[in-house]
Order: C-alpha cells, then structure tokens, then sequence
C-alpha cells in the first residue's frame, strides 16, 4: 500500500485493519495462533499511532536525495568471495553469497577456513568509488552483514568478524571516508534476520535445531505462529547482535541508508521493533521497504520491487529494483551470464520512467578488485550517463501512456524521450503528449527538431535525423509550456510503421485474484489465467485502420487448452503449447479499426486449473 497515504490514514486513527486471526496457521486450538495475530496487532498499532507516524514526518526531506539520484550501486561483498562458488574443489551454483548455506559449511570450519585467512591485499575504497561515480551511480550500499553473519568491519559486538582477520583494516570506514570524498551517499545492507552463525537466529539448521532455514523446521516459514514458544530465541538473537550492531553501524559510520532483506524469517511485531530501534537513534536514515511491511503497511521510506528484474509491474509510490550484473549477488567465478550494457541503460531508462530507482549490483573479488566483467559494464553505462544523465537524475514518471518505442522521463517542463527504436521513416511519433509544445532538440545538441500535432491534437509528430545519435538509448528533449497528464481516455498509440509493439500482461487491466510474477526475465507475467472471466484488457488507438501480426508469449502446464485473442468483432484462437519453458507463438493477423480498440485474451471454456501464465502479446503491423 502506498506509504504516504498509510500515513495520511494512520493520522489519528485508533482501529486498524488487520488479517483475521484465522489467517494465522497454529496449533488445533487455536490459541497460539491468536497470540501470534495479537502480538503483530499490537505492534502496528503502537507504531501506527506512536512513533512511526511521527518519524514520517520528515519523510520527503530525509528521501530527497534518494529520489534525486535514481542510480545506485549495490555491492555485495565478504568472505564468501574469496571460494566465488568453488568450495573444495567442487563448483557451487546460484548465488555464490549463500555458499555457507549451499554447502552446510559449519560455524566453526566457515571461521577457521574464511574469515581468519580473509586477506583482500588489493582492495582500494577510492578506486571503487571512483569508478562507480563514473558510471553515473549517486549512491553506494555495500553488505555489512550478510546472511553468513559475518561482520564485515570490526565490530564491538560478537566475534563473528573480520577483525579477526588477516586484513587489519576497516573497508567500511575506508569506503565511507571515498564516498564523502567524492560526493556519494553511502549505506549498508544488514541482515537483520537471517543470520547462520548465531545459535538463535533462524536460517541455520545444520548446525543448530533452528527454523527459517531449508529444512523448514518447526512449522516452516511460519514458524513463529506454528511455534511461538521459540521465538524468545529469536528475540534473543535480535537483542544480543540484530539491534546493537546496527545501533553500532549508525553511531560509527553515520549511514545514509540503511537496506534490509528476507523480512519474514522473522515475525512483523520483531521487525517493527528493530525499526523503532533505528528511529530512535537517526530519524534522518532512509531505511528501505524490506525491514517492515504487512498486507495493510510499508513502514519502510520506499517500496522494493524485484530482484534481478527485466521488467516492471507498476507501482504507485517510491520504489527500488535490484538488478546485478550477472546471475548472482556475490562474486561468482562460474557465473558467465553477464547482460550487456544495453540491457541497463534500458533498464534505468524504464525504472524511471515509471518513478523508480535502479540499484545495480556488483561482486568484487576476494582480493579486492572489482570483477573485470563488472568493469566493462560500468564503463559502458558510464559512457552513456556522462552524455545524457541529466534525463533520468532528478526525473519524474511519465505522464503520458506507453510509448511503443521507448520511456519518458520528465524534469520541470521538460520531456525526455528515450528512443530505443530509432523510427526508419525519419518520425517519431509521441502519442498522448497534449499542450503546446515551446521546442524540441535531440540532447547534447543545439539543432531545433520540427514538431506537428496530429490525431486531432492527441499525439505529436517530431521529425528526425536518419541516423540515431546513439545505439542504445538516443535522447529527445521536447519542451512545453506546461507538462500535462495524458487525459485518461486517451489510450496507448500502436506503432504501425515497423516496430513491435509490446502489450505486457503486466499493463493490462484484469481481475482482482489473478498473481503477478516477480518481474525477472522467466517471471514478468499474469497467473492464474483459467476461465474466461481471467482475461488480460488492453486499450490501445491506432492511427488508421490496419491489420496486425499477433504472437503471445506465455509458459503453459497443460496443453492443448484453447484460449482466444479478440478486438471487436474479429478474434484469433489459441492452443496451449506442449513445448517445455516459455514460448513465443504466432497466432495470426488481427484487424484494427482506426481509433480506440479493446484487445482482450481470455481462455475460451472453463478449466479446473490454470492454462497459461501470460507474459506479453506482440503485435507487428502487417501493411506497414
């Protein structure tokens, strides 16, 4: 839910909405099952009506460099990146930060073989810094603790750090010193609740009869309403190292943000407690949407959306992604699925254009450097910012519909119109931009562009040069008098010229009850799609009549199971394909009637299970 309008609700209110107690898995009687919902009631209502809506007061000012800087970097760094997914002699897949977890590496041999040889003899905090500033990132948050519960500074508060290494230095303090230096905001990622090392804390059940980890114990992931005689453990755990080792990192090395993870390896009501710890000490530190969140409230400053995202669903407040150069967080020797630089000059240019962050993560070596095939990503996303940073620093979501041939950002009375796909008529055709329009020009140049308004004053047409100044991502400024909210009855315009035009499950309008995935390149689509009151609407216009080639793309369980695509009164039908994985398949050419049109897939009978999960339609103009 929105933060600022939870705030604005939670001002003086007294009653909140809370899941039934009938919600909470427990024991037959339900007894321990209502103490659990009680104990979490309790805690939102003494934030909501107490401190937490006293601490947003000063919301906006303490996130107004975060929503300025758009671009950070995330850095996951530790003593798991000395193995980079080798653990003797044996390649260790997935994120190679888990390498404790993966491999059921004990307490004591994880101490012995990695924190006491730890030893990066290479690593320099002004380097990193220097080269991440080049690459346009305004923000730096690097792993204090993961979830290895290593300490990754010399800490005063348990044993488990590096302090008892072989390298007698503090990066943190050395980092913190680069990033004031160069003018960079610097936070930490904690592992609040995760920890594999402390006898009390969830995750590690190889050496200890602990919940939260793969064993699922006592009750799984909601062990602590299954079983709530063992949370005291857990709320030892957070007593003993949680709260004071962030007290520690705030005291010590000032942070301007604090970044929390898997929130539900323990209960809300700890959380919540572990938040007003913070705010007891610095109402000034942004502190992300991972700490604390229900079904009802965010009581983080933002909202975090995917890990490891290609795509967006939408979101209606301050939000985050967390994209990382290859497949894993921490460095991974093995890992060779390093994305182009396309893909996050793209990336940041989408996440804006929506009103969100991009926090791109690196893997630096054990040693100290920075992996080399991080550093050819930097530089080239670099190279990019240092000409046209200034369209996403500062910016705003667009205010117009989609746009088939990129994203818009927007600044004061300014435009940015992120051209993926430079038209090859020499037109670019702006749909829903409405006011007048003072002045156009290509960014980094001087040379005016010609602006008509067309479709009855609904679109702009800006005449181009033949070639597209930059590959990836060229930029048009478009200045107007006044910027305006496309009005709601004006529908996306289709391009009918030679692009594709991209229909995503995620913006389209269906039912409430049908999931979305997670936005990953196997997870941005629709679920549960299985009777024809489970159909995905999108409003589209065209500017004249035309036929369009139409593919879907979506991962079926069950095949053969007919599904339809219609606008008006002409329709495609569909069969589930029996190919395994995610399938892009023609289903034939689709009319479109000049003006709005309403194209709706929906599965044609009804079905006792899901039939597909739709990821996009894709529709290419046939008599272009």
């Amino acid at each position: 839910m929105h933060v600022l309008k939870n705030l604005a609700l939670s001002i003086g209110l007294s009653v909140i909405a809370i899941p039934a107690i009938s919600q909470f898995k427990g024991d037959d009687d339900g007894v321990l099952s209502q103490k659990a919902a009680e104990r979490d009631k309790a805690a939102i209502n003494a934030a909501v009506n107490g401190w937490w809506t006293a601490s947003m007061k000063n919301h906006d000012q303490r996130i107004a460099w975060w929503r300025e800087a758009r671009f950070g970097c995330f850095i996951h760094w530790g003593v798991y990146s000395v193995p980079g997914g080798l653990w003797k002699g044996k390649k260790v897949g997935g994120y190679a930060e888990h390498l404790m977890r993966k491999e059921k590496i004990s307490r004591g041999e994880y101490d012995s073989l990695l924190i006491r040889t730890f030893n990066p003899v290479d690593f320099d905090a002004e380097a990193w810094v220097k080269q991440i500033k080049a690459a346009g990132m305004r923000y730096v948050i690097i792993t204090a603790k993961h979830h290895d519960g290593v300490a990754m500074y010399p800490t005063n508060i348990g044993d488990y750090s590096i302090k008892n290494s072989a390298f007698k230095r503090d990066p943190m303090a050395e980092l913190v010193a680069a990033c004031h230096k160069n003018g960079l905001k610097f936070g930490f990622y904690y592992s609040h609740a995760f920890d594999w090392e402390h006898p009390d804390a969830p995750g590690n059940d190889w050496d200890y009869d602990n919940p939260g980890g793969d064993k699922d114990l006592h009750g799984g992931r909601n062990w602590y309403d299954v079983h709530p005689e063992l949370l005291p453990k857990a709320v030892k755990y957070v007593n003993e190292k949680s709260i004071p080792q962030i007290k520690e990192l705030i005291a010590k090395y000032h942070p301007d943000i604090l970044w929390f993870d898997t929130p539900h390896k323990l209960p809300l009501s700890e959380n919540i407690r572990i938040l007003q710890a913070i705010r007891s000490v610095d109402n000034n530190v942004v502190v992300n949407g991972r700490l604390a969140r229900s079904s009802d409230y965010s009581f983080g400053d933002y909202i975090n959306t995917s890990d490891r995202p290609a795509e967006f669903y939408p979101v209606h407040d301050d939000w985050e992604a967390i994209p990382t150069t290859n497949e894993s967080y921490g460095y991974s020797r093995y890992d060779e699925s390093h994305k182009p630089v396309s893909f996050f000059i793209r990336l940041l240019a989408k996440a804006a254009d929506r009103g969100g962050n991009l926090l791109m993560n690196i893997g630096p070596e054990g040693n100290g450097v920075i992996d080399p095939r991080d550093t050819i990503i930097l530089h080239g996303i670099g190279e990019w910012m240092q000409r046209y940073g200034n369209s996403i620093y500062g910016t705003k979501a667009s205010p117009l519909p989609i746009q088939p041939w990129g994203e818009v950002t927007t600044k004061d009375n300014r435009l940015f119109l992120h051209v993926f796909s430079w038209p090859a008529n020499k037109t670019l055709t702006v749909g829903g931009l409405q006011g007048k329009v003072k002045k156009a020009w290509l960014m980094n140049t001087k040379t005016a562009l010609k602006t008509t308004v067309v479709n009855n004053g609904t679109d702009v047409n800006i005449s181009l040069p033949a070639t597209a100044p930059d590959s990836i991502n060229s930029v048009v400024v478009v200045e107007m008098e006044q910027i305006k909210p496309t009005e709601a009855t004006v529908s996306r315009l289709l391009d009918g010229t030679g692009v594709t035009n991209r229909l995503l499950a995620y913006d389209a309008q269906y039912r409430k009850g049908l999931t979305k995935g997670d936005g990953k390149i196997a997870g941005y689509y629709v679920a549960d799609i299985a009777n024809p009151a489970d159909q995905l609407t999108w409003k589209v216009r065209v500017a004249k009549a035309g036929t369009y080639n139409v593919s879907v793309k979506y991962f079926s369980s069950k095949p053969d199971a007919k599904f339809d695509v219609k606008a008006g009164a002409h329709s495609l039908q569909g069969r589930t394909n029996q190919k395994k994985g995610i399938v892009t398949e023609k289903l034939g050419v689709l009319e479109l009637a000049a003006g709005e049109n309403v194209i709706v897939l929906a599965p044609a009978s009804a079905n006792n299970e899901e039939i597909m999960k739709v990821f996009e339609l894709q529709l290419d103009a046939a008599n272009k």
